[in-house]
Order: structure tokens, then sequence, then C-alpha cells
């Protein structure tokens, strides 16, 4: 269990949850190994490898020491049956899959994939993680090609008035649109089945960010790479793999034409395997990444998502009653929300990363803040080993950080 140890007060005191809706999971306290000094309310950003899948990778690292030609001779065949259990868990063919290390490498080779030409348009928005949008605009200027953001106030109350923006945005030279399944700044819904279908016949090739929703929520990649053309997720934040681990869902028009960002011998064989092999790499995090699954199973994933999502909203309520924040617009049954910090606040990037500093040494906390003009915007998360009174400790802590 996390942060036992570096909070105080009541779990049931303020928010909108009684402490007898948020009562621990059985087995929660000992399956993670994270520091019991600290609060981990940024379960979001890295996740948490419980530790029966790191003892399974400690196992096949072992292995791999024991005998690397065997290991990698064998390894492109494991591999292959790692991602057909994968693929299971989330609905979709194996064949349509390419286990990557994590997001930002599965939007490269989405990006590198499709071809662009001068004139042409990358829809992103501006609640986009930054690399990914880095890496458009880098894809972007090497083509010729041009970058549009659509601006989203945080504030904005619903997915159908997101989808309204980004498709007025559209116009005929918009070649392909980076959108995400959740924010990672404010954690909110923006690429909806129905927006995704929208700009399917309006023609526009859709890369999906869906780096929160593997664990967190239901995924069902059946058919079209869960509506997008590429489908992109990250197994090491909820679907408990160890990092990194992530997969590349390919819709079937694309699969013969994905660029790799190398060359490998197992390039020739095609998708998936020429996205998956690179050579002396380590790949006992994708071998372990089955038993993430396995493991959420056995405690019951719907019990967990309901879990999580009762736990971060009691957080952000009592976020906005004893530290004054406002709510942000939150993705129900996901177990993260966001609040945001009053102006002149983590406006920049140097006033964010300022404040998680303070959080962490002020109250034992992580947390994560993403800068915003008006006021910087906080988000909390929670998960199997988090509890009531660390969130109560950040929101009374938090009042005095930002206001003295």
């Amino acid at each position: 269990m996390g942060g036992s140890s570096a909070v105080g007060g009541a779990a049931g005191a303020g928010g909108s949850a009684g402490a007898d809706r948020l009562a621990p999971l059985r087995g929660s306290s000992t399956l993670f190994g994270l520091d019991p000094g600290v609060a981990h309310l940024n379960h979001g950003s890295y996740g948490a490898v419980p530790v029966p899948v790191q003892r399974l990778q400690g196992r096949l690292r072992a292995e791999l020491e024991r005998d690397p030609d065997g290991f990698f001779l064998e390894a492109p065949e494991r591999v292959g049956r790692a991602r057909q259990e994968i693929a299971a868990a989330l609905g979709g063919d194996p064949n349509r899959l390419a286990l990557i290390t994590n997001v930002t490498e599965g939007v490269a080779i989405a990006l590198d994939t499709v071809p662009l030409a001068e004139g042409d348009q990358v829809l992103v928005t501006d609640h986009g993680y930054g690399v990914v949008t880095r890496a458009a605009e880098r894809r972007a200027a090497e083509s010729g090609a041009s970058v549009h953001c659509v601006r989203l106030s945080p504030h904005t109350p619903d997915a159908e008035s997101v989808a309204e923006r980004v498709l007025a945005a559209v116009t005929p030279r918009t070649r392909v649109a980076v959108l995400d399944l959740v924010t990672s700044p404010t954690a909110r819904a923006i690429a909806t089945p129905a927006l995704l279908a929208a700009l399917r016949q309006r023609g526009v090739t859709t890369v999906v960010d869906a780096a929160h929703a593997p664990g967190a929520l239901p995924v069902d990649l059946g058919g079209a790479a869960g509506g997008a053309d590429f489908w992109v997720g990250n197994l090491h934040k909820w679907a408990f793999a160890p990092r990194a681990t992530g997969v590349l869902a390919v819709d079937r028009q694309w699969r013969p034409r994905v660029r790799p960002l190398m060359f490998s011998w197992e390039h020739d064989r095609g998708f998936p395997w020429r996205v998956e092999w690179r050579g002396t790499f380590d790949y006992t995090p994708w071998l372990a990444a089955p038993a993430g699954f396995a493991l959420l199973k056995r405690i019951g994933v719907e019990q967990l998502r309901e879990h999580n999502d009762r736990l971060a909203a009691h957080g952000q309520q009592l976020l906005v009653e004893r530290a004054g924040l406002r709510a942000l617009p939150a993705l129900r049954g996901l177990g993260m929300r966001t609040v945001r910090l009053p102006p002149g606040v983590a406006e920049d990037e140097h006033g964010a990363k300022a404040l998680m500093v303070a959080v962490r040494r002020t109250l034992n906390t992580r947390i994560a803040v993403r800068p915003w003009p008006g006021g910087g915007i906080l988000r909390i998360s929670a998960q199997l080993y988090n509890r009531p009174a660390e969130y109560l400790h950040l929101a009374d802590g938090l009042a005095h950080l930002i206001t003295r």
C-alpha cells in the first residue's frame, strides 16, 4: 500500500463518497512494492507493476541470462503467443496488433506510415500529449504539410461539444487527425466512436492515442482498430504490465504499408512481426504482460474500475471543497480526475514542475500538474493501493501551498 504513513486525518471527512463505499479491496495492501512513506496519486503517468508480475519478469530475465542464444532464438514466437493472449483480453485479432514500447512509439510509426504531401494538414488538439504533438509537427515539417491545433477549453462540458469543435476544423486539406481517447492533461474523452466515424466519412485518417484505455476502460478492438485507422494503447499504466509495454492496432488497409522505425530480420514477415522484432531488445516486459491481464481478471475488472472511479471522484471533491479548486469535466468510469488551479499557478512548464516538487517535498505526495494559460491543471489518479486519507491530506496541504 502506498502512502499510508505519509498522511493523516479521517478517511471519510469531506467529499461526496463516504468511507464505507471506498473500502480497500481485499489483498490490495500486499500486491505492490511502493514506498509506504509516499502517497502515490499519479498512477496515470507510469503505473505500478504488481509484485507477482515483477517476479515473473524477474524469472524471464534470469532465463535470458542463462542462455541468451536460446532465448533470442525463440523470442519471436514467444512474443507472438503473448500477443495472442493480449489480443484476447482486448477483444482483437492478434494479426491486427503489434507489441510496442509505448504510445509515443506507436504514434510515430503511424505517422511515418501515412503518406503526407505539401499542403496536407494534420489535425491535433491542445489537450494532446506534448511529445505526440511534437511528433506530428516533425512529420508535417518533413513533408511540407502543416499542423492545425484545435483549441478546446478545459471546461468544455461534454464529448459532443468537443466533437463539434474538432469537426468544424476539418478542411479538404485535412489528411490525418491525431486524437486522444482519454487526454493526458485533462482526463477527458475526445476520440469517441461517433467522432471517429464522422472523420472516416470525411476521408480523414485517424490515429488514436489510447494511452489510458487498456485495463482502465472497456476496450474492443474487433473489426476496425477500435474505430480508428491506428489505435495505440499502453499496458503499463492500468493493465498491470511491466514497463514499457504497449499495443498498436492497425486497420486492414494499412497493415501491409506499416513502416517500422527500424529494419529487422523479421521485416519480410510483414505486420506485426516487422514492428515487434528489434534484435537484442528486452522482450521480458511483453512476455510478462499477459500476467497483468490475468491478475486484473482475478481481482475483478469491473469491481476494480468502480472502486477506482469512486475513489478518484472522492479525491476531486475534496480538492474542490477543501482547497477551493474548480472541478473539470470527468469521464465516468475512469480512475482519474482533474481540477483547475487558480490563475497564476502552474501556467507554464516551470511552474507546473515546481508545484509537483513542492507537493512531493511538503506533502510526500505524487501528483501530475500540466501547465495551462489561466491556471494549470492538477490530475489525480486512483488505484488499488490508494486510500481516501491520501486525498484529504493532499487537499488540506495544497490549500496552504497555493495561497502562501
